[in-house]
């Protein structure tokens, strides 16, 4: 299952940093605005520890992470939706993504220039959303004309396609996101189709300073981008982009012991990561053997087959039953065979969904 975040923002503030970070790939960070032309792309580990639990009870031959996807889009400015800067290019990548990861920066600092000449969170996110916004407007406009005439003939998906788009154009005007419009369930197939760039999940990344890691909370910036954030229904992840940039270049002991010495449990990386993991509405499930034990990622609410045919079509089309146990229960009894002895392992049917963290041995026939 590929599901790609875009990490967004204006230019030089820390977005080719952060992705450095996430994907050790060494992209250009270069302190000057579209450094960035095309988007870079990296695939990145989701961090969990049930995997390396279940790998020291396992004591498999090899283990798998499972990934997501992040593609780093040059930093938008003021008229992008006109084309200006590199606009409209970018605007098309930010359309390829499934999530927005918006970075903000969130620290001063005299030698780092701002395209707008000074820090304002609240003003950078407001800049991005209006281009968004202006995006989504341009892409109402030139169907509402078209589906306007066919409504006018009484033809009853076209009578519905409208009443969505005067609603999704009226919103957008008054400056709201097409994501905090609500619709009757009928309807949501019709926004979906339209593929707007403001209905796409988002949360902001508050990129601070290296001294506030351990207590961002005196961050005045990110008090306001986390006010913001709470009236839009978003998240907010801080992270100091560079201080993860070095992070990233450890091995997992150095890591540790970095963490340490700051005095924080996890990386401001691994928690953006499985922020977004959560954002895209997505979890994970095990398969464990002598052979392997792998993590393999799955939309929530997906049944017992569907997610069997993550791991190959014929596990789906053949289906008969799925042999599972919690992470919970192998923790508390430490083998299969005692797992199952107490009753813990579980022979789940095509109706199943499946849940996160459920340990899977898929039975088939084809």
């Amino acid at each position: 299952m590929s599901l790609t975040a875009g990490i967004v923002g204006l230019p030089n503030v820390g977005k080719s940093t952060l992705f450095n970070a996430i994907t050790k790939a060494g992209v250009e960070a270069a302190n000057y605005p579209f450094a960035t032309i095309d988007p870079n792309v990296g695939i990145v580990e989701v961090p969990d520890k049930r995997l390396w639990d279940i790998t020291q009870l396992i004591t498999p031959k090899k283990t798998v992470p499972t990934t997501i996807e992040f593609t780093d889009i040059a930093g938008i400015v003021k008229g992008a939706s006109r084309g200006e800067g590199l606009g409209n290019k970018f605007l098309s990548h930010i359309r390829q993504v499934d999530a927005i990861c918006h970075v903000v920066r969130c620290f001063d600092d005299g030698n780092i220039t701002h395209v707008a000449g000074k820090v304002d969170p609240i003003a950078d996110i407001e800049t991005i959303n209006m281009e968004l916004i202006f995006a989504d407007l341009e892409t109402i406009e030139k169907r509402l004309g078209r589906v306007a005439k066919l409504a006018k003939t009484k033809d009853k998906d076209a009578v519905m396609e409208l009443e969505v788009l005067e609603k999704l154009k009226q919103a957008l005007e008054n400056g709201q996101l097409a994501n905090a419009v609500e619709f009757y369930d009928e309807q949501l197939p019709i926004v979906r189709n339209l593929f707007l760039l403001t209905r796409k999940k988002m949360l902001y990344v508050a990129n601070i300073s290296e001294e506030e890691v351990t207590d961002p909370s005196g961050n005045p910036y990110l008090a306001q981008v986390q006010e913001l954030a709470n009236q839009q229904g978003a998240q907010v992840v801080p992270v100091c982009a560079r201080l993860e940039e070095e992070i990233a270049e450890l091995d997992d002991e150095e890591k540790q012991v970095f963490l340490e010495d700051f005095g924080i449990e996890e990386s401001g990386l691994d928690r953006l990561i499985q922020h977004v993991y959560s954002l895209l509405g997505l979890a994970t499930y095990f398969t464990a053997g002598e052979q392997e034990v792998r993590a393999w990622t799955f939309r929530k609410g997906m049944k017992a087959p569907q997610a069997a045919g993550i791991i190959h079509t014929d596990f789906e089309r053949g289906f008969i039953r799925a042999e599972t146990v919690s992470y919970e229960d192998l923790m508390t009894y430490k083998t299969m065979i005692a797992a199952k002895e107490a009753g813990r392992v579980r022979s789940e049917g095509k109706e199943y969904v499946v849940a996160d963290g459920d340990i899977m041995l898929f039975r088939f026939n084809v």
